[in-house]
């Protein structure tokens, strides 16, 4: 499955949407760092990525055991150090609720523990790369938006 997001700022602020297939969020700077708090920063949508991953496994692995969960909530944490800062690695803890023995339900989490994409791509140092960037100076004429340029 291929993937494409895409966020754009709005003019003359640090907040920008972003959004994938039809779905939208507000991307913004705390106030103290230059933004207007209007949205995640990057550090909170890279928690809250692992914790959304967890999430929607454990319903997928869930219906395909026929267990049926009735609640999940997850609480992802960590903090970033250094110069410039990284991520000093994130835990999660997780609260499964179900029509299920809770011995079925201890099973389901540590295989979605297993298995979730999102975590197991952090695990395995997913490579990032910047493939292409195209600036507009002052110096030159924009070009008109939507043309490509």
């Amino acid at each position: 499955m291929n993937f494409e997001v895409r966020t754009d700022s709005l003019a003359g602020t640090a907040t920008a949407l972003g959004w994938a297939r039809g779905h939208t969020v507000v991307i913004d700077r705390p106030a103290d760092a230059g933004g207007q708090d209007l949205g995640f920063n990057g550090g909170e949508l890279l928690h809250l990525a692992v914790a959304g991953c967890v999430s929607n496994d454990l319903f997928r692995e869930a219906r395909a055991l026929g267990l049926r969960l009735t609640r999940v909530a997850l609480t992802a944490r960590g903090e970033f150090t250094g110069d410039p800062p990284v991520s000093g690695g994130i835990g999660y803890s997780v609260e499964v609720w179900g029509d299920a023995p809770a011995s079925a339900l201890r099973e389901l989490v540590a295989r979605v523990d297993t298995i979730a994409e999102i975590p197991n791509s952090l695990r395995r140092g997913t490579a990032v790369r910047l493939s292409e960037a195209r600036v507009h100076g002052s110096d030159e004429r924009p070009a008109p938006p939507g043309s490509g340029g």
